[in-house]
């Protein structure tokens, strides 16, 4: 395909891109153009060698588009304007939270104070960074139900991995040698993944008929070598667990320890605690729960707090309020059997103070309401579906549920990812889909709290017509051939990610 330059933009006839088709930088770059220009006057030439050992020089230049600074910007604004994004509308993918945030929380954190701190300036000269840091700490102990926490870790999964190390930690100091940790057939991808790289083996227990840990089978399979059991409540169905004290006890009588995912901490924040519920570990994911935007890599937080018992092994340094010379100072301590760093400096700083930002913002009753209106939107849209799209776990759900287009497909072959890609057409992200794997041509939905009556109901009714949609052969093509009115058409995302395309020169077709 051939595109021409035209006043900035690119003409094209490709009738699979729209009116027009965005050129890749490189089509942009002309030899010899730059995106900056030095003074060269009374500035002498001085050739790379003689500022950089020839060791380190390069026999041919790197293959760097060559661009102005107009086209530079003019590019990637054209680009950001493709891009759907929780500013633009809904985005309701189960499991992660893609909520709207307030811009509030985004200027405290590009605080001078705050943003321009570097990582190694002495505690002294940053009492209020470790302040911010310490009251953050005592937040997140009183929403979990916990006595101590660490902020290093960066994300969910470092935190699972944080978790883990401290609770291997634990049982060697009491010299126990334990080989397995459980996990639910329903639980996130990166539990498994963590149990395997902290050295553990993942040993799975099924859900039984209401979507919820199946607790005559985990009996079965608890003994002397569980470390531990993995598991968020509400569960990835959008499920609370009912037996969650039975579950807790049960694997504290053969000495284990409970795990709590914190990936659906926004459902209950203000309503139960996981440490109430015997939970001895717990991880937060400040990037879904307290404002920061979630999506595109990163960044993240994910805080691992812990009881009392678990406190002296938590990653150091941590900050904590100490009298010296008579006076209330802030210092860098190391917990007594800390396990050691797991992140540089002290994590993702600038994402601690949004999630301050938000918790005081909004206050104790302000979080409640968080959660309240999770549950209440995500309730009212799949009962307004429910009649389109097979609900396997009709009960009252938390924050998401998990509808299925397994009817749609057997009656007119009209799959989950169908309706995913139309939904683009119609103004909305896609949900998730097929995952957790325990539900056949699986939409797991979220709406979060942050979405209106109205938006919801235009949600509901988008669901509600693509399913009409796929009750016709007509409707049932169009299904199939979406999205039509995006930039691009559907991808073939398997082959993408299997042959990705990393070179412009590299001939392809796909």
């Amino acid at each position: 395909m051939e595109n021409k330059i035209v006043g900035g933009g690119v003409a094209s006839s490709s009738p699979l891109v729209g009116k027009s088709s965005e050129p890749t930088i490189f089509e942009l770059s002309v030899a010899g153009r730059t995106a900056y220009s030095l003074r060269s006057t009374e500035v002498p030439k001085r050739d790379l060698s003689e500022s950089v050992p020839q060791d380190f020089v390069r026999d041919t230049p790197i293959d760097l588009p060559e661009v102005s600074e107009r086209d530079l910007v003019a590019h990637f604004t054209r680009l950001s304007s493709r891009q759907y994004s929780v500013d633009l509308g809904a985005y309701p993918l189960g499991s992660c939270t893609m909520k709207y945030n307030p811009k509030f929380a985004d200027a405290v954190a590009n605080m001078a104070g705050i943003a321009d701190v570097h990582p190694l300036t002495p505690a002294r000269q940053v009492q209020g960074w470790l302040e911010l840091m310490v009251l953050l700490e005592r937040y997140i102990c009183e929403i979990t139900g916990m006595s101590e926490a660490t902020l290093q870790p960066a994300a969910g999964a470092a935190g699972e991995l944080t978790g883990l190390l401290i609770m291997g930690a634990h049982h060697r100091a009491c010299g126990n040698k334990r080989s397995k940790v459980i996990i639910p057939d329903s639980s996130h991808g990166t539990n498994p993944a963590s149990v395997t790289l902290s050295g553990y083996e993942a040993v799975t227990v099924p859900s039984n008929d209401r979507g919820l840990v199946d607790l005559e089978h985990l009996k079965k399979v608890l003994d002397d070598e569980v470390a531990g059991m993995m598991l968020t409540n509400p569960n990835t169905l959008g499920l609370f667990e009912e037996e969650i004290y039975e579950i807790a006890q049960a694997v504290h009588e053969v000495g284990g320890l409970m795990y709590y995912d914190g990936a659906n901490l926004n459902a209950i924040m203000g309503i139960s605690r996981p440490g109430d519920m015997g939970f001895d570990i717990v991880h937060s994911n400040l990037h879904k729960t307290f404002a920061t935007p979630h999506g595109g890599g990163g960044p993240g937080a994910g805080p691992v707090a812990v009881t009392a018992a678990l406190a002296p092994y938590l990653p150091g340094p941590k900050p904590a309020l100490v009298s010296a010379d008579g006076a209330n100072v802030y210092r860098w301590t190391i917990p007594e059997r800390s396990i050691g760093k797991v992140h540089g400096f002290f994590g993702n700083a600038v994402v601690l103070a949004r999630a301050l930002a938000y918790m005081l913002y909004n206050g104790s009753d302000g979080l409640k309401k968080v959660s309240q209106h999770a549950v209440l939107n995500a309730n009212w849209l799949r009962h307004k579906i429910s009649e389109s799209f097979e609900i396997p776990y009709p009960q009252l759900c938390m924050h998401e549920f998990v509808a299925s287009a397994h009817g749609l497909r057997r009656e007119g072959g009209v799959r989950a990812l169908d309706i995913a890609k139309a939904l683009l057409d119609e103004g909305f992200h896609s949900p998730t889909v097929y995952f957790p794997l325990v539900v056949e041509e699986a939409l797991m939905m979220e709406p979060t709290e942050t979405e209106s009556y109205q938006t919801l109901a235009v949600l509901a009714e988008r669901l509600n017509e693509l399913a009409g949609f796929a009750k016709t052969s007509e409707g049932q093509a169009k299904l199939h051939a979406a999205p039509i009115n995006t930039p691009t058409r559907r991808l073939d995302e398997a082959l993408a990610a299997r042959k990705p395309r990393l070179n412009f020169d590299q001939p392809s077709n796909h």
